[in-house]
């Protein structure tokens, strides 16, 4: 769940003061280094002789920056006998320079690894001709990723172009599936306090009227709340960053209860498969002055539309919040002392799961082979390492037998006495920062199947799973969610220009309406204003592929 920033600085200048920027970093290449020789038809790892390639990854700031000194590479050098020269970026850097690495082919390593491309990169990059299709190595190079394919054959679906080409290797994380899965409800997940609820001799609310009073109760026994738990700082009855970890979740039950989970795209399906936009129903309208009301009541923080995550959780870990929305609430900070919210009852009750989160975890653009890659063959083979059952969820949330005080994992056994990974207890560690520590991301494949036999299911995301089964489940009414589609070329260009001014129109329409209220006039002239941005025609192109999809 981390944005991308797609800016594209294209000037020569640029470019060439870039590419200074960067000598030293991926200093090799695969060519003189045997990686060309090696047959990729017969490979067997490890390597008799040591071969290099070379591969471009992003690293979370303030984390170690060398990859080849965290512990899941140096294994995987030893258990492959190949060498990567990285070219190493870090995420807060990672969208400018992506981009201007991508503009120059004397900048490219043999794959990117961390590239998490959009669907519009992708099939940018294909017609420039600087990443190659590789269905063909996953067929005959790399049988880990070819079995999650065999077993799961939408996911291969998923990564294809309208040409049946794949131009990306995917991240696939299975927790739970259909309206049980971890990802229904994204970042806007509801918790609230309920150390303050038992305190004040409050119940959890469960309409929208009854939430308004419980808020209105924290503020009033503010002075009572800071006294009795040593709180320093104003209490905040409810705080969120509109537009991110925002409460979306909250107006779920206005109008006929689309609400406006997916606040990147602001669609939502019918249940007779029809494409809508939920930032134009009357529910939204309706939830929008609802949450005016609060603001004006000075029940929601003034700051939500300006901060940035790190106030967010400074405020959070300072324990100044009732209500806050977040993936997890151990992130901001603690679990003890919060619990979720069920969906409240306005004019009905339903939650709308987030689209895509019927299949799970999934990034079609997360590794590319560049044409720069001189045995393309070889790499993907090396590639499919990621793949193994046991080395995807170390990829994907840490390792065991670290030198550091912490492990995300312990190595153990399964019930049939073959190896697992069983996770570490945490303790007071947040979740987050343990496994930006350890982990390298990447292309992987976690299946439901590998828990209990590779890996244990990690407690966090369990109980999440659990919290989504007995909070929210149950109230996912509707029988859709848009899925994961890869448009043609054409179609991503004219919802890529359509979405620039109309996404960043409802956004900033979003907070404005809860900052400032929305009359009749203004909602008339916001959806003129909507229509004039093209949402007929962006509506339009969900549509074919949703109806393709199905056929």
């Amino acid at each position: 769940m981390k944005k991308k920033t797609t800016k594209l600085l294209s000037t020569a200048l640029v470019i060439a003061m870039s590419a200074s920027a960067l000598t030293g970093c991926g200093k090799g290449t695969s060519t003189g280094s045997g990686a060309a020789k090696v047959d990729a038809e017969n490979i067997t790892f490890p390597l008799e002789e040591k071969v290099t390639i070379t591969g471009t990854i992003s690293y979370p700031s303030g984390t170690e920056a060398e990859p080849n000194n965290r512990t899941i590479f140096k294994r995987l050098e030893e258990e492959t006998n190949v060498h990567v020269d990285w070219t190493a970026i870090s995420n807060d850097q990672w969208g400018d320079k992506i981009q201007l690495t991508m503009a120059n082919k004397d900048m490219l390593t043999d794959f990117i690894f961390n590239a998490g491309f959009s669907n519009s990169d992708l099939i940018r990059y294909a017609d420039q001709g600087v990443i190659l299709p590789v269905e063909e190595y996953i067929d005959k190079n790399m049988p880990n990723l070819k079995a999650v394919f065999d077993k799961y054959p939408e996911y291969r679906t998923m990564c294809e172009d309208s040409e049946g080409h794949i131009w990306a290797l995917p991240w696939i994380e299975q927790l739970g599936s259909n309206k049980t899965a971890i990802q229904t409800v994204g970042n806007n997940f509801t918790y609230i306090n309920k150390k303050w609820l038992d305190f004040l001799g409050l119940e959890k609310p469960t309409t929208v009227d009854e939430f308004e009073e419980v808020l209105k109760a924290f503020k009033d026994h503010a002075s009572e709340l800071q006294a009795e738990f040593g709180i320093e700082g104003d209490i905040i009855p409810m705080s969120c960053i509109m537009n991110d970890q925002d409460p979306s979740l909250l107006i779920n039950g206005f109008g006929e209860g689309y609400g406006d989970n997916d606040i990147g795209q602001h669609i939502a399906v019918t249940d007779d498969k029809k494409v809508i936009c939920t930032a134009t129903q009357d529910g939204f309208k309706s939830g929008m002055q609802w949450l005016h009301k609060l603001y004006d009541e000075g029940l929601i923080d003034p700051e939500c539309f300006t901060q940035d995550w790190s106030t967010y959780v400074a405020k959070g870990k300072s324990h100044r919040y009732g209500v806050c929305f977040t993936w997890d609430v151990a992130n901001i900070d603690n679990l003890e002392d919060y619990e979720p919210l069920a969906a409240l009852q306005a004019d009905t009750k339903n939650v709308t799961p987030m689209n895509g989160s019927f299949t799970s975890g999934f990034d079609r653009g997360r590794c590319v082979v560049t044409a720069k890659c001189d045995n393309p063959a070889f790499v993907c083979a090396w590639l499919d390492r990621m793949y193994d059952p046991f080395q995807s969820p170390q990829n994907n949330w840490g390792t065991y037998g670290e030198d550091d005080e912490f492990d995300i994992f312990e190595l153990g056994e399964n019930d049939k006495g073959e190896k697992m990974l069983k996770h570490a207890p945490l303790g007071d560690a947040s979740p987050v920062e343990v496994r930006e520590a350890e982990a390298v991301g990447g292309p992987l494949a976690i299946l439901d199947e590998y828990y209990g036999v590779y890996v244990t299911c990690p407690d966090d995301a369990q109980y999440r799973l659990d919290w989504i089964k007995e909070y929210y489940t149950d109230d996912m009414h509707g029988e859709y969610v848009y899925p994961n589609v890869f448009m043609t070329a054409d179609d991503t260009e004219k919802l890529t220009t359509i979405q620039t001014d109309l996404i960043s129109f409802i956004n900033s329409s979003r907070s404005n309406f809860v900052m400032n209220g929305l009359t009749d006039a203004d909602w008339d002239e916001y959806i003129k204003q909507v229509n004039a941005y093209g949402l007929e025609d962006y509506l339009a192109i969900y549509q074919k592929y949703l109806d393709e999809f199905y056929k």
